[in-house]
């Protein structure tokens, strides 16, 4: 079951590698070959190296490596089917399957994804044009969007009825339950899911629709947001960013992200020209989300929210992330009772000056407390040092701990040693109270979404690695098998200059995992190679094809030779000394390694080397094939 192979490959062949990483990091051309810092583990030097020629890439730092499908398997955690039908989509590739029944499977969900499609562009072409959306045009007039944003981000409005949007898709019932687009009411009619609302698409990171949050107007009944329901087949809440597909190019190149509360707040980051801000979509930050955004090379992630009720729900979960992401989350200390969307059409410098000046969660945390506290009498003081204990003693770093208490007994004039000993004892379970002391009048922001975890799942990777700049060490899969450098030219030269390479055969190869790698290759060339090999002789082909050699053919050829021939001679001498031999395979040993012995030397020698070679080569195929007899 599955997709014809025919189809396979015109994907792999037709996707633009290069492209496709770029969307994720940073990548630039180093010679032949591409470069980047792997967004699957984190690192500051680039390891990553990409050959668009041969439509492989490599990481040297953590092993990592595949083509085109791969990748986006990577990066989408999607599975194998799941990744060449994305890349289909891109490409305008029809795909045809082996299975009826996988088949119908893979265009249900296709069918959902393109009836949300249809309803961005029925609500869309609503507000535009519909006389009953004038309430909502001057509305987002209002917030300062005009027609070149609403069109940027395809705003649209659902109108005050029960079942326009049905009637418009002529969905079956199941597609519009399971699309998020409606249901199936107790009367027995279909009805759309939002009514009388601004709504936003919500697309997945790969850029298809696969649901909406609805803003109801100022003045009218109903919650302020409404998002597509947890039910809808195509839409998790806990894995899509609002805006990220139209960011991602900005987060990329700043090697940062924004995290908004509301969708406007997005928008308003993009129009004060801070095109990196994302938003959760009626939930919580998830570490879904935070592995999501470090898809995308996100090293800092920047929560544009009151980050008081984050912290206190779950700051050592996100110092949790901090470690195990290889990232660092700050908070934008913004103006009290100011939405970053008012901000960035009311003063945009001084939004940006906001996320330019973002501090470290705890950081944030602990002078939000201080600010708070009452300085001016022992006991204010007291109070406040014993709230913001409570806060540092959360940090898992007890050098960073130690810093902030420098700062406590100074602002509080409190003795270190005293704050250390309290801080080393185990502290009373009064955090609620502790790390949210009551706020000034004045302090009147809406409080930010909480924080909660999922397990990690990726192991953290070495920094950064590559051959060339450890001459004297083996690669990493050298070090795992023990093969010569010998063969691992003999496979560069065939996946780079096949042509030159039509004299080896497998049976020149002594490790079991190069002579697997060869036969792949030489079965149906590199790429789909990962299909028909194992892992290990998959990721090699991989490295060497994105590590060239320009090595002559004549000495890689005489090199394996030379490999190959004394192996050789060791298996006769062996045979010669075996006392379980017989004479017939003694005499055939003792007569061999004489000759073979020459010809191995005469492979040093220029002027014979490629006689030596003609000569060689068959005697050692047929030698190996003759032992599988």
């Amino acid at each position: 079951m599955g997709i014809h192979d025919d189809d396979i490959a015109k994907v792999r062949t037709s996707a633009d590698l290069v492209a496709l990483i770029g969307e994720h990091t940073e990548i630039k051309r180093s010679g032949r070959q591409w470069m980047a810092r792997c967004p699957m583990h984190g690192e500051r030097t680039p390891s990553l190296s990409v050959s668009p020629e041969k439509g492989v890439y490599y990481c040297f730092g953590c092993g990592r490596s595949g083509d085109a499908i791969s990748f986006v398997q990577e990066m989408d955690n999607l599975d194998f089917a799941g990744a060449v039908e994305s890349l289909a989509s891109r490409y305008g590739i029809q795909l045809r399957y082996t299975s009826k029944q996988e088949g119908s499977q893979r265009a249900r969900k296709r069918t959902l994804l393109d009836a949300v499609g249809k309803a961005v562009d029925f609500y869309h072409d609503r507000l535009l044009t519909s006389a009953d959306a004038g309430e909502a045009r001057a509305y987002l007039r209002s917030r300062g969007y005009g027609g070149d944003v609403v069109r940027r981000y395809k705003i649209g409005w659902a109108p005050d009825d029960w079942d326009t949007l049905a009637r418009h898709l002529r969905l079956g019932a199941d597609d519009l339950r399971d699309s998020g687009l409606g249901f199936v009411n107790k009367a027995g009619r279909q009805q759309d899911a939002f009514r009388a609302r601004v709504m936003f698409p919500i697309h997945d990171e790969r850029g298809d629709p696969v649901g909406f949050g609805g803003r109801i107007l100022p003045g009218h009944e109903g919650s302020k947001y409404k998002n597509t329901t947890t039910e809808a087949v195509v839409y998790d809440k806990s894995r899509v960013l609002y805006g990220l597909h139209a960011h991602r190019e900005g987060i990329v190149k700043a090697g940062e992200a924004i995290i908004c509360e509301g969708y406007t707040d997005v928008i308003g980051f993009a129009d004060a020209d801070i095109p990196r801000a994302v938003a959760t979509c009626g939930t919580a930050m998830t570490e879904d989300h935070v592995k999501l955004l470090k898809r995308f090379s996100a090293n800092q992630l920047v929560l544009a929210f009151d980050a008081d009720a984050a912290g206190l729900a779950a700051a050592g979960r996100v110092y949790e992330w901090e470690r195990t992401h290889e990232l660092e989350i700050r908070v934008a200390d913004l103006p009290a009772g100011v939405d970053p969307a008012d901000l960035a059409r009311e003063d945009p410098a001084e939004l940006s000056r906001a996320v330019d000046e973002a501090v470290p969660f705890l950081r944030f945390r602990l002078e939000r407390v201080l600010a708070a506290g009452d300085m001016s009498t022992v006991e204010g003081r007291a109070r406040t040092a014993e709230a913001a204990l409570d806060v540092v003693t959360e940090h898992p770093d007890p050098l960073v701990r130690d810093s902030y208490l420098l700062e406590i007994s100074d602002r509080c004039r409190i003795e270190i040693a005293r704050l250390r000993e309290l801080a080393s004892a185990p502290r009373p379970k009064t955090q609620e109270r502790a790390a949210s002391p009551p706020r000034r009048r004045d302090d009147s922001r809406p409080s930010g979404p909480r924080v909660v975890p999922n397990q990690p799942d990726e192991p953290p990777g070495p920094d950064s690695y590559h051959p060339h700049d450890h001459p004297d060490e083996p690669s990493l899969i050298d070090a795992v098998d023990g093969a010569t450098p010998a063969e691992d030219e003999a496979l560069r030269l065939a996946i780079h200059r096949p042509d030159d390479a039509a004299r080896l055969h497998p049976a020149l190869f002594g490790d079991p995992i190069r002579r697997e790698a060869f036969v792949a290759l030489t079965d149906g060339g590199l790429l789909g190679a990962g299909d028909r090999a194992g892992d290990r002789a998959a990721a090699l082909l991989r490295r060497l094809a994105v590590d060239p050699s320009d090595a002559d053919a004549s000495d890689v050829v005489a090199g394996l030779a030379r490999l190959a021939g004394r192996r050789t001679l060791d298996d006769l001498r062996r045979v010669q000394r075996a006392l379980d031999s017989t004479d017939e395979q003694k005499q055939h040993a003792v007569a061999s390694i004489g000759p073979l012995k020459l010809l191995v030397e005469r492979l040093d020698e220029s002027d014979t080397r490629e006689e030596a070679i003609a000569q060689l080569l068959p005697w050692l195929i047929g030698y190996e094939e003759g032992k599988g007899a």
